[in-house]
């Protein structure tokens, strides 16, 4: 056996496991069942991650490594150490050249005067009379002629480390290039950033193309972290590199941050790029305005900072920040493209991308496989995946009913839809049930044997065959009308269906809205399965009622209104049996609560509580039509309220329905077998 090795290539875990697309759709679905909207079951799911896959982490492991990082950052250190180091060295320095001037640590400064010539008093007098501020002392020390070689170096040490901070927190990944103490680096630093400029100037006449995007690569690429792939790539690198410089200076004190400036200002005055990195800074903020130039940042640590670092850490912390906003997916129209997948890389690493790139590849699955599609940028559940929600709503209601509860409800004489009974009988004109082949040969074959064949009508002679050719040789059996037989079918009655629910607020309140939802989905899912024949209409009623369509049902949600508006739901049930006259009418309501809103004539919802004599004589009128079309009306009511008591009462007695109270957990088992037993007695 042979084994070949290569480079290492990025990329997701060859041996991930596969994802599970009816594991997840199965656990949005519980959610659905629960009470959940599609967008809720869906964004749920993908906070928890996938399941059958532990080692992979959902939105919500990811926000929480996030806020750890964004904490760890935040007690890194102190934005100040930039400053305190510059400080640090300049009096390094100081001290070398006082001393090497005979001054130095001198308890008296007059006999130190003293024993100076006159140069040494006019240097220790230039010492003395330097600015308070670093930036301002270090500009005056320029031109200084240091006595003391150490001090020399020191300064010098001072200004190269000035120089690397300085450039490294603009051009992240420089610092390694200015180690060379070669003067040709510098100047190669300084003509990259003149044709960065001009690139960008070329940019915005419309004149770049990406060959010169490619060239400028070629030579300087090295002077830059990352691979940038473009132009707007190198931009957005840049930018939020300058803006983090620009927060870290905001996030100082105001005496620290003119100091600060003023070191960088003069930093790069000195190394010749001024005017190059102030033209690059405008250019940036003009190209990215939506960063976060000015926000400051605090960091609570012990440890200073050097520039570069703290550039870095609030550059980091902005990612962060913005990566935790798109990882909480709350504001209207999240979307996991949102997700920025290399502020992912950069914040918690590859494994996290592979994760990322998990949780899309689930969401993709769901909509290639039909499940899940967006409609007007709103996530939809398909017809396929509300059948198969409804199937498991009507599993579970089955599984809590007895099994001789099942079936059971056909009318068992002979009609042209349903199941074959085993029996037939003779044809007769106009019949549409199924030929019985056998029973019809049968006949044929037994009235041919009994006696004389009927005469058989002259037809014109036949060419003859050729030896050796297919076909039946016999003499066959001839059929008369009276030898077909038909088979017999169970015809099933068909019912117009209507089941209204109640919308309102305090079904969420009382927590029996999820219950009513799973039990919309499995009346929908038994018609559509066992009585395809039926019509049925779900109509669901607040202040005011509306039909459901069966797409609709599983992102169904509670209306947060006042109002129960029973009497439009039964006016838009009566239109529906009316439309359906032959058919054996069924009206099942679900309610926490007596009518407390009507339907005016012009439209309008009227609301009222407690519930207005108008109110009640308008549904209970509604009632008596119901009674008038003979549609028994039974009620289901969740909710152990006198009002509510009475008025269904009411409505029983007026229409000869029933009421029944079950809890929340059983209601689909009530209304399902209370179906089903209506539909057993058409």
């Amino acid at each position: 056996m042979s084994y070949r090795y290569g480079r290492y290539h990025d990329g997701p875990d060859p041996l991930a496991p596969p994802y599970d697309v009816r594991a997840a759709l199965d656990e949005m679905g519980d959610a659905i069942l629960a009470g959940s909207t599609p967008v809720h079951a869906l964004r749920d799911l993908l906070k928890r991650g996938l399941p059958g896959a532990p080692d992979r982490r959902g939105l919500a492991r990811m926000l929480a490594d996030v806020r750890r990082r964004r904490k760890e950052l935040r007690e890194r250190g102190q934005l100040s150490g930039a400053l305190d180091q510059a400080r640090e060295l300049l009096d390094r320095a100081l001290g070398q050249e006082r001393a090497a001037l005979g001054a130095y640590g001198a308890a008296d400064p007059a006999d130190a005067a003293d024993a100076a010539d006159a140069e040494t008093r006019l240097r220790l007098a230039e010492l003395d009379a330097l600015p308070e501020d670093t930036a301002g002392a270090i500009r005056e020390l320029a031109t200084y002629g240091w006595r003391s070689d150490d001090a020399r170096r020191t300064f010098q040490e001072l200004l190269d480390l000035l120089r690397a901070e300085v450039l490294d927190s603009r051009f992240r990944g420089i610092r390694d290039a200015l180690a060379d103490p070669d003067p040709a680096v510098l100047d190669r630093i300084r003509a990259m950033a003149a044709e960065l400029n001009e690139m960008l100037d070329r940019d915005a006449r419309g004149e770049h193309t990406q060959e010169h995007f490619d060239e400028f690569m070629g030579k300087y690429g090295d002077l830059f972290d990352g691979d940038p792939a473009d132009l707007d790539e190198l931009i957005d690198l840049l930018a939020r590199r300058a803006a983090a410089t620009q927060r870290m200076l905001a996030s100082l004190t105001p005496r620290q941050r003119a100091e600060l400036s003023g070191l960088i200002a003069q930093t790069l005055e000195q190394a010749g790029l001024g005017d190059q990195m102030r033209r690059l800074g405008d250019a940036l903020m003009s190209r990215r305005p939506d960063l976060a130039w000015e926000t400051p940042e605090r960091l609570s640590g012990d440890d200073p900072l050097g520039m570069s670092d703290a550039v870095t850490a609030i550059e980091e912390l902005a990612d962060l920040t913005g990566l935790e906003a798109a990882l909480r997916q709350d504001y209207p129209g999240a979307s996991l493209a949102d997700i920025d997948e290399e502020a992912v890389r950069r914040a918690l690493g590859r494994s996290a991308v592979d994760d990322l790139n998990a949780l899309r590849q689930i969401e993709k699955e769901l909509e290639r496989q039909g499940y899940l599609r967006r409609h007007r940028g709103k996530l939809e559940l398909t017809p396929k995946a509300v059948r198969r929600l409804g199937e498991t709503a009507l599993r579970r209601v089955f599984a809590s009913l007895s099994s001789g509860r099942r079936g059971d409800h056909d009318q068992r004489d002979a009609g042209a839809a349903g199941e074959l009974t085993g029996a037939s009988r003779p044809w007769r004109f106009g019949d549409e049930q199924p030929l019985d082949v056998v029973r019809t040969v049968v006949n044929g074959v037994r009235r041919g044997a009994a006696g004389p064949r009927p005469p058989r009508p002259p037809r014109p002679p036949r060419p003859p065959r050729p030896p050796g050719s297919p076909g039946f040789s016999g003499t066959g059996v001839r059929l008369c009308v009276d030898d077909f037989e038909v088979a017999e079918t169970e015809r099933r009655t068909a019912a117009a269906v209507c089941l209204l629910v109640d919308l309102s607020y305090s079904m969420a309140l009382r927590g029996t809205w999820a219950a009513a939802k799973q039990t919309a989905l499995a009346l929908q899912a038994l018609v559509a399965s066992r009585f395809p024949q039926d019509a049925v209409q779900i109509v669901g009623f607040s202040n005011y009622a509306r039909v459901l369509r069966p797409d609709e049902l599983a992102g169904l949600d509670w209306d947060m209104v006042q109002g129960t508006n029973l009497h439009h739901a039964l006016l838009i049930a009566g239109r529906h049996l009316d439309r359906h006259p032959d058919f054996e009418p069924v009206v099942l309501v679900v309610t926490d609560g007596e009518p407390t809103a009507h339907l005016l004539r012009n439209g309008r919802s009227a609301f009222e509580w407690p519930p207005s004599p108008e109110t009640l004589q308008l549904t209970l009128a509604e009632v008596d039509k119901m009674t008038r079309r003979r549609a028994t009306i039974n009620v289901f009511m969740l909710a152990a309220d006198p009002r509510l008591q009475a008025f269904v009462d009411d409505v029983a007695k007026r229409n000869g329905g029933r009421v029944f109270s079950p809890s929340a957990e059983r209601l689909g088992e009530y209304v399902v077998n209370d179906f089903l037993r209506t539909r057993r007695a058409c």
